[in-house]
């Protein structure tokens, strides 16, 4: 596997047509839509992409990415982004953060040196790790795939390797949303390569999304999962379903439209995080147009839709075998209040080895991109006593 340093350029050519593109937007009618009950409301919107057309500054948040050690690898035919952080620490641990959709590696830019240097952040040099964030296949700067059939089992073996040749014989990973499902398969599939899953959205190998009883909740449990329902709406999966049925369909409309493309991806940011309605609470304009650039710039909206066709979602998660529990590591998992899915802790542990279970007093799906603080101390609270064995 060859591993090469990698810097984020886009041309200007490529900035300067984007701009032309959102000048000449042909703007949809709208009707009753002031409260977003029929999708993303047409006046933040323009508001939103009058910022990207003519106050949004590319290359400054280009910069603050390659801030960060960057680097390319080709493993297996499929070609992987990946940033490497090696902690400041007496014996750093190696950790993987994975991410979902419509999520970047960017997602964790504030969680990464909290891990990579505790010390400069208030924290315990012995806490440190080596951090590792890829960009899953198809999406962003790991593209553009050559073939098909790319999801989170065939993700789990590339990272075993990725790591492997970073040195890493066992590592601690961490996901939500997509990146918990890689996250999880690496614990039931590659236990022998795994110190430890931490995971922020519960999902569990061969047991079907909704498989818990009423008798299964504790009260507390019940009232949070109705919080949730409360709070995603009717419509929160139906993303997953368009795109593992009709992906070509809709990649036509949003590669082509980046106003398109920002909608269909803005109104998740706002109807899955832990901001009132309001998503600037969670997430600058900036970071909102970065994660939607680097969809943008790289041409990948059709990479991350394949890569959820190929993960079959809806369906359970795939077993590669008998061993119980299934998740056969020790395992964490950080409940987040606005979450969209929601697993009752005995389940989890009758299916894996849980060590942790901690409930955060606010944040929703995109978990440490909201709640990057409590994110890391209770990855730093999971791995201690991992450590020591």
């Amino acid at each position: 596997m060859k591993i090469e340093p990698f810097t984020i350029d886009v041309p200007q050519s490529e900035i300067d047509a984007l701009r032309t593109r959102l000048a000449n937007t042909r703007w949809a009618p709208e009707l009753e839509n002031e409260n977003w009950s029929y999708g993303v409301n047409g006046t933040y919107l323009r508001e939103l992409m009058s910022y990207w057309q003519d106050g949004f500054d590319w290359r400054a948040q280009e910069a603050r990415m390659n801030a960060f050690p960057q680097f390319r690898a080709e493993i297996d035919g499929v070609p992987i982004h990946f940033i490497h952080v090696r902690g400041k620490g007496p014996r750093p641990v190696p950790i993987m953060l994975n991410h979902g959709w419509p999520w970047t590696f960017w997602d964790f830019k504030d969680i990464i040196m909290a891990l990579a240097d505790p010390a400069a952040h208030g924290g315990n040099p012995e806490d440190a790790f080596d951090v590792v964030v890829p960009s899953l296949p198809g999406f962003a700067f790991s593209g553009p795939l050559r073939r098909s059939g790319v999801g989170y089992v065939e993700t789990a073996g590339l990272w075993v390797q990725l790591m492997r040749g970073l040195g890493y014989e066992k590592f601690v990973t961490h996901g939500g949303d997509a990146g918990a499902f890689v996250s999880a398969r690496l614990g039931h599939a590659h236990a022998e390569s795994l110190m430890g899953v931490h995971l922020s959205f519960p999902i569990l190998p061969g047991v079907p999304h909704d498989a818990a009883d009423a008798a299964d909740f504790t009260p507390d449990e019940r009232a949070l999962v109705e919080g949730q329902q409360r709070g995603r709406g009717p419509g929160a999966f139906l993303h997953v379903l368009i795109h593992a049925f009709d992906p070509q369909t809709l990649a036509w409309a949003m590669h082509d439209s980046p106003v398109g493309q920002a909608a269909w991806m803005l109104l998740r940011r706002r109807a899955w995080s832990d901001c009132h309605g309001d998503v600037e609470t969670r997430f600058s304009k900036d970071t909102l147009l970065t994660h939607l650039a680097l969809y943008w710039f790289t041409n990948s909206f059709l990479g991350s839709e394949l890569f959820g066709r190929a993960s079959a979602f809806p369906q359970p998660m795939a077993l590669a075998n008998d061993v119980k529990p299934e998740i056969n590591v020790p395992t964490a998992v950080a409940v987040l209040p606005k979450d969209l899915m929601y697993q009752p802790r005995s389940l989890v542990a009758a299916h894996s080895d849980l060590r942790q279970w901690t409930v955060f007093p606010s944040g929703g799906h995109f978990g440490a991109a909201e709640e990057p603080t409590l994110m890391a101390d209770d990855i730093r609270s999971f791995v201690r006593p991992l450590r020591r064995g």
